[in-house]
């Protein structure tokens, strides 16, 4: 299986690990439709990328807390493209972990919509093109907090963001057992905490991220990009429902 000619879709692509799924599969081959909250800053993703790959991005402003920006997301991505091959869940709106009356109601709805809900109507609005490919797949991108149990002071983030991840993660399980009979293939990402490497302008680079010089470090952005990689090349009979990593 190749990456080339994909249609791939990917959420909160501004920054961080978002910006890196935008680079490393449009260096695949992949067209990429990458959205963050404003189009200034998805284009921000498209002007760093060196070569070729940089034609091979198309950047939309999309704030996931507003139901009509991912409606016209969906609609001006549909205008390009007749079919989307992978759906990358992102974007999320992080809430820090401070006191829990600290975070005004306007964070904390923002935080719930933008992550659990933003998840949801990206799924219904994007699956007609998704439906018309022949390999879809949707990517969700669950951090560990929803994966700790009540009260585990390790996630950081504030109570909201926990609420919203969880939610996102109910969702993912729920959505794989009813498309994928379908054809629709849901996979979703635990990781821990970790090393958000950006590659920016430079060429896309060890996608393992397996240096032996780093066996101590935090789980890279290019272990995770090959963990979905590698999900996504498996045949279609093969559903791996997700990822789950051990925090060092």
């Amino acid at each position: 299986m190749t990456f080339e000619n994909l249609h791939v879709v990917v959420t909160g692509a501004s920054r961080h690990f978002g910006r890196a799924l935008a680079i490393g599969f449009a260096h695949l081959g992949a067209e990429v439709y990458v959205s963050a909250r404003t189009v200034e800053a998805a284009e921000r993703t498209r002007t760093e990328v060196v070569g070729a790959a940089r034609e091979r991005i198309h950047a939309f402003g999309c704030d996931l807390s507003r139901p009509a920006d991912i409606r016209d997301f969906a609609r001006q991505v549909g205008e390009r493209t007749d079919r989307v091959d992978l759906l990358v869940n992102n974007g999320a709106r992080w809430l820090d972990g401070m006191e829990f009356e600290a975070a005004t109601d306007d964070q904390i709805v923002e935080t719930i919509e933008s992550t659990a809900g933003g998840s949801v109507l990206m799924v219904k609005h994007f699956l007609p093109l998704l439906r018309a490919s022949q390999r879809p797949d949707i990517i969700n991108m669950v951090a560990v907090s929803a994966a700790y149990g009540p009260g585990n002071a390790a996630a950081p983030a504030h109570e909201a963001f926990y609420a919203a991840k969880s939610a996102q993660a109910g969702f993912a399980d729920i959505l794989s057992r009813r498309l994928g009979p379908s054809g629709v293939r849901v996979f979703s990402l635990y990781p821990p905490d970790f090393s958000t490497s950006d590659p920016k302008s430079v060429e896309w680079e060890g996608m393992g991220g397996a240096n032996p010089s780093q066996q101590d470090e935090k789980l890279t952005t290019q272990a995770l990009f090959e963990c979905i990689v590698y999900a996504v090349e498996q045949p279609r009979d093969c559903f791996i429902r997700s990822f789950h990593f051990e925090p060092r």
